[in-house]
């Protein structure tokens, strides 16, 4: 990617960056109980990595 990067590119990676985060930890009791442990990205929706799968930017 080049050094000089246009402000809709930022934009658009910014966006990428946060679609890929965990989910919130209080949504795990939320949506399996109060007992069940559970990681919180295990229901988040989007999971993408940045060596793994390449977005279309």
């Amino acid at each position: 990617m080049a050094t000089y990067k246009h402000k809709s590119r930022k934009k658009r990676l910014i966006k990428i960056g946060k679609l890929c985060k965990w989910a919130p930890f209080w949504t795990v009791p939320k949506k399996y109980g109060k007992g069940r442990r559970v990681h919180p990205g295990r229901h988040t929706v989007l999971k993408r990595s940045w060596r793994r799968t390449k977005s279309k930017q």
